[in-house]
């Protein structure tokens, strides 16, 4: 066990979980390929395992940590390079147009807490005009369900609206030894990448995301059952959409054309 690990006991209330295998970290870092003319923000650095790789790239790098002494070990650490800026908050109400990156969008990265991966990325997506690409170690269940396609089992909300408005391509899987204490999961490495105009662009994101959460709020009704009151059977009949099929069985197109009728 490390000097660190011994200074700082990970906290249950935040999901730490720290990682420390070098080997992951650098297939990570190849992975995203940071460059020194590049503004990246790494949500929850935790120890700076990551934070040293990425700072060895010559990259501008905001660390945003919610944890006070973690806050004061990184800034012990990393406080005196002039390209390393750290930031006290939490992830889930941060403004991306709160940090000082003139023009350049923002390549996020981030080892998220399990408990709060979902949320945080729907918050993140909210800022995608802002975001070049965003590269998170997450639960493999979660990372299963974004790039999940129709008819699996893992296919759902959280799947749908990411591949809205993102391209999603895991990367590699992690095992729990790579971590510190370890996790009782497998975690794996994902890259989203935001469109800048969506494959099928809907009217309106909000009546999408409307339509979606009802269908999958109760997925083992048909589409006819589980949208009664937002789109009718007769409408899904003139779209060629079948209305005894189930939620999980159609694809994001025609999610699209859902929420257009509305619109």
């Amino acid at each position: 066990m490390t000097q660190e690990h011994r200074e700082h006991r990970a906290r249950k209330r935040f999901g730490q979980n720290f990682l420390h295998d070098q080997n992951v970290i650098h297939r990570i870092v190849r992975s995203i390929r940071p460059k020194a003319d590049e503004t990246l923000l790494e949500i929850g650095p935790g120890q700076g395992a990551l934070t040293s790789e990425l700072l060895a790239t010559g990259c501008e790098l905001y660390a945003l940590e919610l944890d006070r002494d973690l806050v004061q070990m990184l800034g012990a650490r990393f406080g005196d390079q002039p390209r390393f800026h750290l930031q006290q908050g939490d992830a889930l109400d941060f403004d991306l147009g709160a940090l000082d990156t003139g023009a350049r969008r923002l390549r996020v990265v981030g080892n998220l807490p399990y408990n709060i991966s979902t949320p945080l990325i729907f918050h993140l997506l909210r800022q995608q005009e802002q975001i070049l690409d965003m590269h998170f170690m997450l639960q493999k269940e979660v990372v299963e369900r974004l790039a999940a396609e129709p008819g699996s089992k893992a296919y759902g909300r959280l799947g749908i609206m990411t591949q809205y408005f993102c391209r999603v391509e895991p990367l590699l899987d992690v095992p729990p030894g790579a971590f510190f204490p370890q996790p009782k999961v497998q975690s794996a490495v994902v890259r989203l990448t935001p469109y800048a105009q969506p494959p099928c662009p809907a009217k309106s994101v909000e009546k999408l995301q409307l339509v979606v959460r009802t269908a999958f709020n109760q997925r083992r009704k048909t589409l006819r059952n589980a949208l009664q009151g937002l789109v009718g059977a007769e409408q899904m009949t003139a779209l060629g959409i079948d209305a005894g099929a189930r939620p999980e069985t159609l694809p994001l197109a025609t999610y699209v054309a859902l929420a257009d009728v509305m619109a």
